[in-house]
């Protein structure tokens, strides 16, 4: 069967045979062109060494030279072009403690995570090696270790997390036998490092079967380990209106929202705080123990922003019979970006609680036409929108820099939100001349 393979990979490979040596495109490139998608990253196996293979490739950067992988530059594209090996154990549980070169590709693919990622292809000849079932358990959309898994587990507990992102993004069934030592080993995942767990989650929370993976992740005793927050969750109830518990809320919300990272984070963490209350004041608890979590999880500051940004307005108000002013006011307080996004949020929401589809939809299309209504007026949103500034403010009321002047755009800005037709700067300062004046001398 011949498979697309980009020009810049195929004359990796024939540049190694050229000079003797064995070349086989691996792993999730072959993985992926088999299923139908587009590959974006191809890496080749040889039994050339690294010293061969920067000797063949001038343009290379030895990425992991100690396991044998050289990242060369070729004109159109990079490729990860590693020795053939053989792994000894794993004693930190995640790398091998020593690594033996081989000429055997067999050998080579025996050390791979799932049978799925252990396939070879030889682009000269147009054909593929699958010593380990691969494609038949593509074709059955099934997940199975190569080997045993208990040794693939306890080699690398993050290959547990790696198996339950493939379901959801691959949306592929786990093997009993493969499955069945998760809960045994669940408490091995303790020993990987945030950053790699992390990393996991991330993928796996925009696949397209999220709420079969979570329901893993729980079922298994992975998230109680790595989400205990949200596994805490479990049959607690959200609210008389939920059909289902706090977690299986959380994780239908999750899986029924728009498949981007910080919106799919913020569904699934924004009723934590219902384990305390479920008065409003549960989103903002909500959101301090997602940052928790996510800072616990070596999360970037714009990601832990962006969600806790979204859990703490996520009971916002207004609604598509909303006043403009009310809108301007929500609009000014969350910023645009995240506005529309707090729809998306509220629509996962609503599907999170069995709502009917059409109502959701509606819901959506209904405020999100009100927004770019009201953002058509170009009205002031924020302080910069104002028709003057700092300066102006200093100028025209003879004021030093300090506090108050600040004090003072904010009054402005809250007086437009509520009458746009005062952002002029004649009404403006007469508005700034007559709030100074209310103040106590003590302010000014």
């Amino acid at each position: 069967m011949a498979i697309p393979v980009p020009p810049f990979a195929l004359a990796g490979c024939k540049v190694l045979r050229e000079h003797g040596f064995q070349a086989y495109l691996v792993g999730g490139a072959i993985r992926d062109s088999l299923l139908g998608f587009d590959p974006t990253d191809w890496d080749i196996v040889t039994d050339a060494t690294p010293q061969e293979i920067e000797s063949l490739f001038p343009r290379s950067i030895p990425t992991g030279r100690e396991f044998g992988t050289i990242t060369v530059l070729l004109e159109d594209g990079q490729v990860e072009i590693t020795t053939m090996r053989s792994d000894g154990p794993y004693s930190d549980r995640r790398h091998p403690d020593y690594i033996t070169f081989t000429t055997e590709l067999e050998q080579d693919l025996s050390r791979r995570d799932f049978t799925i990622n252990a396939l070879a292809y030889d682009p000269l000849a147009q054909n593929i090696l699958d010593p380990f079932k691969g494609r038949r358990h593509l074709r059955r959309r099934l997940l199975v270790t190569v080997g045993d898994p208990t040794e693939r587990f306890q080699e690398d507990p993050l290959r547990m997390l790696r198996l339950v992102r493939f379901q959801s993004t691959l949306g592929f069934r786990i093997e009993k036998k493969t499955g069945k030592p998760l809960r045994g080993f669940a408490r091995l995942i303790e020993n990987v490092s945030p950053e790699r767990v992390f990393g996991e989650l991330n993928k796996m929370l925009v696949g397209r079967e999220l709420y079969l993976a979570l329901e893993t992740l729980f079922t298994h005793g992975l998230m109680e380990r790595i989400l205990p927050e949200l596994a805490a969750g479990h049959r607690v109830s959200p609210g008389e209106s939920h059909p289902y518990d706090l977690l299986g809320h959380a994780m239908a919300s999750a899986h029924f929202c728009e498949p981007i990272l910080h919106l799919r984070w913020a569904a699934l963490l924004h009723d934590l705080g219902k384990q305390e209350t479920r008065k409003r004041v549960h989103a903002e608890i909500s959101a301090a123990s997602a940052e928790i979590i996510l800072r616990r999880l070596r999360a970037s500051n714009d990601l832990v922003k962006s969600v806790t940004t979204l859990i703490r307005h996520h009971m916002f108000a207004v609604h598509p019979h909303s006043s403009n002013r009310e809108i301007r006011r929500f609009l000014a307080l969350v910023g645009k970006e995240a506005a529309f996004e707090l729809i998306k949020l509220r629509q996962a929401d609503m599907a999170g609680m069995n709502q009917n589809p059409r109502r959701i939809v509606a819901f959506g299309q209904d405020l999100e036409a009100r927004f770019h209504e009201v953002l058509k007026e170009d009205q002031a949103l924020s302080l910069g929108d104002l028709a003057l500034d700092g300066h102006d403010i200093m100028r025209a009321l003879d004021l030093e820099p300090g506090p108050v002047v600040g004090q003072i755009l904010r009054h402005l800005l809250d007086r437009v939100l509520d009458t746009p037709s005062l952002n002029e700067r004649g009404k403006l300062e007469a508005l700034a001349q007559e709030y100074l004046g209310s103040l106590p001398d003590s302010r000014v």
